[in-house]
Parts: C-alpha cells; structure tokens; sequence
C-alpha cells in the first residue's frame, strides 16, 4: 500500500453522507460528555439536582449511555465502516440517498429515546436503554445506512477481501440480528423470569464484541497498513481472529450472570470464551503491531485503542471466574470495564481513524494542529484518569464489602475520593471533546485552506505533524 495515500475520486463522490454522519457522531460525542459529567456529579454527590425528576441520577446515567452509544459511537462507526467499504470497493458508494435517510431517521430515533428516557421509560438493561417502541425505527433506519456498505461490499471491483471488509460487513448485519432478537424476547414477547437477564446480558456482550468492536477493528485495519505502508504482519491468521470474536463474542455474557439465580454452565462457558478471545487479541495485536512504531495523530491513538482492548479482554477473562466475580460483582469495576471498552478501546481507535479520514473526505487540513495536539493529550489523560479512578473505587468498594461489621454508609464514604476524580476525568474528555467538534466542524465547514497532496502524507494531515 502507498505510504502517501491522496484523497480518491470515491472520497468526493461520497462525501456528504460520510460527513452527515460524522457531524451527528461528534455532536452527540459532546452531548455525552455533558451528560456523563452531570452523571458523575450526581453520583458522587446524590443531591445534585435531585429537586428535578427529569434528570436524576438514573434518567442522567441512562441518558448519558444512549447517547454516547447510538449517537456517538454508532454514527462515527457507520461513517468509517461505509468509507473503508467505498475505498476497497474502487467506486464511489451507491444508494447514498438510503444512507441520507437512514441516517437522518437514526438521530431522530436516538432524540426520541433520549426524550422517553427523560420521561421515565428507561428499560434498565445495560447498552438498550432505547425504550421498545423506538427499537423498530432504529432498526429499519440502520438497514437504510447499511445498503450503502452492502452495495459496496457485493459490487467490489477487487474481489479479493481484505480484513477490513470482513470486520465492517460483518457489523452492518450483526446489530441488526441481535437488536431484533433482544427486542422481542424482553419487549414483544418478554422470556420469564431470569432468563429477561440472560437475554440482556447476552445483547450487551453482543452489542460491544461482534457490532462496536468489528468497526473499530476494521477502521484500525485499513488506516495501519495506509499510514505505515506495509503489509499486515500474520495475515493469514487475521481471518482465525475475526471469526474467533465473532463466534465466542455473544458467550462472554455469563461473567454478567455468576452468583445469581442461573445454570453453572453458563458462567463455564463464559469463562472458555473469555479465554478463547486472548487467541482474537494477540493476532489483533500481531497483525498491528505496526500502530507502536508509526508516527501520525491516526496511530497514536490507534495503538492507545489497541492497549485498552487487549487490557479488557484481560479483565473480561479474569471476571468470568466465580472468585474473581464474586469479589467485584457488586462494584464498579463493571463501569470501569465499560469505560475502558466505549471509551478506551472504540472511541480511541475511531479517533485515529477519524484523523486520517477526515482530511481526505473534504480535501482540506484539519483547522488547527495544535487543537489536534490538545485533543490526543486531554483524551489519553481523561480515559486514562477515568478507568483508573473507577477501578481504585471497586477496590475501596470490595475490601469493605468483604468485612460484615463495616457499615454501608463507611463503604460509601470510603469511594467519594475517588468519584471525585471520575468527576474530574469527565470534565478533561468533555473540554477533549468540545475540541474534536470545534476542529471537525471548522474543517467541514471549509474553514481551513485547500491542503497540497504532500500534506496528506501524514495520518492526520499537515495539522496533526
């Protein structure tokens, strides 16, 4: 591959859904942020705006989440998975109407169920707090966007598949398979008892393993091999990893189930998944190793998106065994994990591939290098202060749990420290993000001059050098 990538003629012929979804993505990249600082706030500080019912704690969390998943990370995954498809394809995409629309009716999706959350028609289930009767739309408008990316796939020029086409084609199907599924076992035809939490626990490891993580990785695939011009290391052995996710992915979920109410061999089968996926991870890491060495804005923060997933496939083995499980299960380490996934590991890898995309969709340099310099220094520091302060509350949180005689109200106090900094950590990636949104719209917005070829040489363009 070239080690001076241009912008295509496939680029400027796609440009205006690419970019549709890109500006949804990092508004509500800012949303989120403003709702996930409030969230913390309110969490460590339980009577934060407790006098108004719309936003307490559980209509902020729930909020924050929604749009931070649908908004942010869904619409900047849909962006990048239809560029990476058009550029292999060698033409530009097609249906782009379909992905104008589709889009368009996914944001009103996520505006409705930010809105019936507000009102009190939260589900409680991690990663599908849509309320059920903005499901179907949210379903139908995401197949609008994918006809795009399946277009390309099927009418390639170049037949032969790369990793990046099995990664990003793999996520427009799966996220509608298992947001149909989870949707009518817990909404149109409810499964009883338990088996409502082995559902939700089966969607949301599905949810981040075989949809989230399959665009990441296949945006994190194609910009490594562009930006370092070489050829991925252990090709042959990428295809064992995508399959490997994707398989074993979904049955991850019993390490949200051990200590409850549910057959042991759900918790055994979580835990042979949760190792199985080392397998996914090393050959990941083999086939990017690259990211560690390259220089660029693109594989700084691919390789930070890199450390954090290998780190939480660590973790998500070690809390799938029942010491483990029952040591943290009731604190927040869980966040924690969480954090690290959507935060850590996607968002990160979806920064770098945003800074290699985006000067190339609309032909110019990013508005402000330094803005990109501020923006990779305040993320790593923010995702970094954030999981860490998390984790050191679950350790704060699990030795007082350990002990009968110490009382809640001591548990309690013991983390405050602790969400403090998590408070602090939101506010450093709310200023990151706000910075992102400044320097994307002012770039999309023709703000910066008509950047030469030779500044494309660097992931990120001239700015980001």
């Amino acid at each position: 591959m070239s080690s001076t990538p241009e912008r295509t003629g496939v680029d400027a012929a796609s440009r205006w859904p690419l970019l549709l979804l890109l500006a949804s993505a990092v508004s509500w990249l800012v949303v989120a942020g403003v709702l996930s600082l409030l969230a913390a706030l309110q969490l460590r500080e339980p009577a934060f705006m407790a006098g108004c019912p719309v936003l307490t704690y559980g209509h902020t969390a729930a909020i924050a989440e929604t749009a931070f998943v649908y908004g942010w990370l869904a619409n900047a995954g849909l962006a990048l998975g239809l560029w990476v498809l058009g550029r292999l394809s060698g033409e530009p995409l097609r249906a782009q109407n379909w992905a104008l629309a589709g889009c368009a009716f996914w944001n009103i999706g996520v505006t409705m169920a930010i809105v019936g959350i507000a009102a009190g028609d939260t589900t409680g289930f991690e990663l599908l707090q849509l309320p059920g009767y903005v499901q179907p739309l949210m379903l139908f408008s995401y197949g609008a966007v994918a006809v795009s990316g399946i277009l390309a796939w099927s009418g390639r020029l170049r037949r032969t598949p790369f990793v990046s086409h099995w990664y990003a084609a793999a996520a427009l199907f799966t996220l509608p398979w298992v947001l149909s599924v989870a949707h009518v076992m817990l909404f149109r035809a409810p499964a009883r008892g338990v088996m409502q939490e082995v559902v939700a626990a089966w969607f949301e490891q599905s949810a981040w393993w075989i949809w989230i993580a399959p665009l990441a990785l296949s945006a994190a695939y194609y910009v490594v091999p562009k930006v370092t011009g070489k050829a991925l290391y252990a090709y042959d052995y990428a295809l064992v990893g995508f399959l490997s996710v994707l398989i074993v992915g979904g049955l991850t979920a019993g390490r949200h189930l051990v200590g409850g109410p549910f057959p042991a061999w759900l918790d055994s089968v979580a835990v042979v998944s949760g190792c199985l996926l080392f397998g996914h991870a090393i050959i990941v890491l083999l086939n990017l190793r690259l990211a560690f060495t390259g220089r660029g804005i693109a594989l700084k923060f691919i390789a930070f998106g890199l450390l954090c997933y290998a780190l939480l496939v660590i973790v998500d083995a070690a809390t799938s065994f029942t010491g483990v499980a029952g040591q943290a299960g009731l604190t927040f380490l869980h966040e924690a994990q969480k954090q690290l996934a959507l935060y850590g590991a996607a968002t990160a890898l979806f920064y770098g591939a945003i800074y290699y995309a985006v000067p190339r969709i609309t032909g110019r340099a990013w508005l402000s290098g330094l803005l990109v310099r501020a923006h990779l220094f305040l993320a790593i520091l923010g995702i970094v202060a954030l999981v860490a302060c998390l984790v050191l509350a679950a350790c704060a949180q699990g030795r007082g749990l350990a002990q009968a005689s110490v009382p809640f109200s001591q548990i309690t106090a013991s983390t405050r420290p602790w969400l403090a900094g998590a408070c602090a950590a939101q506010a450093i990636l709310l200023l990151a993000n706000f910075l992102l949104a400044v320097n994307f719209f002012g770039t999309a917005c023709e703000l910066s001059k008509i950047a030469p070829k030779a500044e494309f040489a660097d992931a990120a363009g001239s700015a980001a050098s």
